[in-house]
């Protein structure tokens, strides 16, 4: 790794370094939530998540000892649940360890739950200036493109190998500023699919892939296996203004959140009525939903779904056990659900998770 690219690195990130509410201070906490949400997820989506959740959970006491529905209300349409079940076993960790506080200790970060190698070097760095490295998929990119490399960057072997390169160049007084401006150049300027700003890169002087016009075909990836292909039948169960919600396991995919009722494979009309009367429920009448497909990291979920109007009987909530009859509403303030199901839960009237935001 070229020491070179130190000095306009950090110059360009003094100039284009984007305003973030996570470097509003450099607070580990508001750093670390903003990093657990950003996997997988665009800067702009995730600004008014943090700031919901920070304002709900504003520091690690808070986020220890918050009721699960809650924490996961608030984690709702940003996916992959168990991140926020890691952050809270890893602050009460912090609270009966640390008193609250975040270790100074880049192996100590390491060791909290839900806390790899990128997220200890983010936090170590740039809350308290250690000098230590945060590789993410951002960063491989710029740097497999700067030494035009063909190592496949999913492999773990060569994360840590650029991981012990840029440990060696690390400038040792702004070691956070110099993970944030690699970052910020691979998520700005050094972006993925053809769309690379080269014209605009710092470091394109020493950009070997640039000089040998291979840009387009860095950094390399293994292709993923295919996902596994589920078909479902989604039921949006109405009994006057209440609809039907359940909780799912809590092992497996999306354990403990809460669900619309759904069924395997694509039914038919009369397969669903015959489900629901087995159920013990009266259908008066059944309408066709719109398809939908939901993808998750191993699986693919392709729904179609059936809107059930059901005749008021006692005991609605006995009928199937775990399912229970709520007020369309207090699904939205109370229950999470996960944005899977954010196409039928609009025949409920309300939006899930990310989409709240976007209506604004």
């Amino acid at each position: 790794m070229p020491e070179q690219i130190v000095k306009p690195l950090l110059s360009w990130y003094d100039g284009h370094a984007r305003v973030l509410p996570w470097r509003e201070n450099r607070s580990p906490y508001r750093i670390w939530v903003s990093e657990i949400m950003l996997q997988q997820t665009r800067v702009e989506a995730v600004k008014p998540f943090f700031e919901r959740f920070i304002e709900a959970l504003p520091h690690v006491e808070a986020l220890a000892y918050c009721a699960e529905d809650k924490l996961l209300k608030l984690w709702e349409g940003l996916g992959y649940y168990n991140r926020v079940r890691n952050m809270q076993r890893a602050a009460l960790v912090l609270m009966e360890e640390y008193q609250g506080a975040f270790p100074t200790d880049y192996q100590k970060l390491l060791a909290l739950p839900g806390i790899g190698h990128y997220t200890a070097g983010a936090i170590g760095s740039i809350a308290f200036g250690l000098c230590v490295p945060a590789v993410d998929g951002n960063v491989l990119r710029v740097l497999s493109r700067v030494e035009a490399s063909d190592e496949d960057i999913l492999k773990q072997s060569v994360k840590t190998k650029v991981e012990q390169k840029l440990q060696k160049v690390m400038p040792p007084k702004r070691a956070g500023d110099f993970n944030q401006a690699l970052m910020e150049l691979g998520a700005t300027v050094c972006v993925p699919n053809g769309k690379a700003r080269c014209d605009k890169c710092p470091l394109a002087f020493c950009c070997l892939a640039l000089q040998r016009g291979i840009v387009d075909e860095l950094p390399k990836k293994k292709a993923k296996k295919e996902r596994r292909l589920e078909k479902r039948t989604v039921l949006v169960l109405r009994e006057g203004e209440r609809v039907a919600i359940q909780k799912r396991p809590k092992k497996g995919l999306l354990a403990g959140l809460y669900e619309l009722p759904n069924l395997e494979g694509h039914l038919k009309e009369a397969e669903v009525l015959a489900q629901v009367k087995d159920w013990g429920f009266s259908p008066i009448r059944i309408q066709p939903l719109t398809e939908a497909k939901h993808i998750f990291s191993h699986v693919k979920w392709q729904m179609t779904g059936y809107a059930v109007s059901l005749e008021e009987m006692d005991n609605m909530d006995s009928k199937k056990e775990g399912m229970f009859f709520i007020d369309a509403k207090e699904t939205e303030e109370k229950y999470p659900i996960p944005a899977a199901f954010a196409t039928y839960a609009r025949y409920m009237d309300i939006v899930l998770g990310q989409e709240k935001y976007e209506e604004r």
